[in-house]
This record gives structure tokens, sequence and C-alpha cells, in this order.
């Protein structure tokens, strides 16, 4: 059994975190909790046990680290870059492979963090997924998580407690991505997919 916690909040939202199911915690908000019925609050939290059940938590606990890794590696490649071709040779050939590698350096270093974070918040994206799916197969009731994921997608209040650095732990992004033209390149830069694509999924399950 999980710790349960209540955020005192009108936003609606949930999240689980552990690193194990032996250390798990479920929060739900109280905008969650007074605002969907009970079929569907118990799709909500059949979708945050399933994280912890997958151990998501820990799977992005650990992806976190090696993007951060990633980023330093980078760095210190273009350090050593940088120092290294700063010593004065008068082989020309050695002075243009320096240059290059300088460039080499300096794209690593933008980069590789870049691509790193795009990797973790599509890692990130899938296991929401996931999570949908393992929570209906707790339930039987796919039609209460397709109307509770509708309920709190037309909730546009964000979640005060809620940060860029915690938002993945929750089952729809608490900070509210402002919607427009840019929408569809800003899902790369999403912990979650668009609400829309998991009610297709977890319809055409119900179909099944």
């Amino acid at each position: 059994m999980p710790k349960l916690y209540v955020i005192e909040d009108s936003a609606m939202n949930a999240f689980a975190t552990g690193r194990n199911p032996e250390h798990a915690v479920v929060c739900a908000t109280t905008g969650l909790l007074s605002r969907l019925k009970r079929s569907e609050i118990e799709a909500v939290i059949a979708h945050e046990l399933s994280h912890v059940k997958n151990y998501d938590i820990l799977l992005m606990s650990i992806v976190s680290v090696l993007v951060g890794l990633i980023a330093l590696l980078a760095d210190w490649f273009s350090r050593m870059s940088f120092w290294g071709g700063g010593r004065r040779n008068d082989d020309d050939s050695n002075d243009q492979a320096g240059a290059i590698l300088t460039i080499i350096a300096v794209l690593l270093t933008i980069l590789s963090p870049i691509v790193a974070q795009l990797i973790q918040l599509a890692i990130s994206r899938r296991r929401e997924f996931l999570a949908d799916a393992s929570g209906v197969e707790m339930t039987k009731n796919p039609e209460g998580l397709i109307k509770a994921l509708s309920k709190i997608s037309m909730d546009q209040e964000p979640l005060e407690a809620a940060n860029k650095a915690t938002a993945h732990l929750y089952i729809s992004n608490p900070l509210k991505n402002s919607r427009g033209s840019v929408r569809t390149f800003a899902k790369l830069f999403n912990t979650h997919p668009p609400i829309e694509e998991r009610i297709a999924a977890l319809k055409a399950m119900n179909k099944n």
C-alpha cells in the first residue's frame, strides 16, 4: 500500500513517486478528487500505480543522470579541444585538425544536451502511454480513464506546486503548455503526449 497524500489545489492533477513499490507515494489534488467521479478517480490512481509498478520513476531518474553525464562529457571534450587547439604548432595540417576539433567540440557542447533532453522527454511520453495501458489493465475500465483525461484536459488551471523538474511525474502536464502555431514543434519538448492521442489509444484498446 503506497502512502497517500492530497494537495490543496483546485487544479486537477495527480502524481506518483518512489523508486520501487515498497517506497511509493501517490498524491492527488483536491480539485481532482472533488470533480471526478469514483470510477474516474480509480482510473487515475491505477495510472499512477502503474508508474510505480513499471519502475518509471527509477527509470526517469537514471535517464536524468545520463543526460547530465552527456552534458558534462560534452563540456569536458570542449575544454580539452580548446586547450589543445591553443598550442602553437608550425604544421598547417595540425592547425587545421585542431580547428576542426574545436568546431566539433563547440557543436557537441551545444547539441549534445539538447539531443539528450529530447530523448529523455520522448521516453517520458512513451511511459505515459504505457501507464495508461497498465492502468486500464488494472481497472478493466478504459472508459473511466478516457473520461478522466477528457475532464483534466479541459482544466486550464496550472498547478502551483509543480515546476519543470517535477512536471513529468503528473498524469497531465501541470504547467499547461500554451497552444498555437508552435504547438507541433513544442510537442518535442513536452513531458506528456497530447491528451487527444492518449484518448485515441485508449479508445482503440476499448474496441479490442
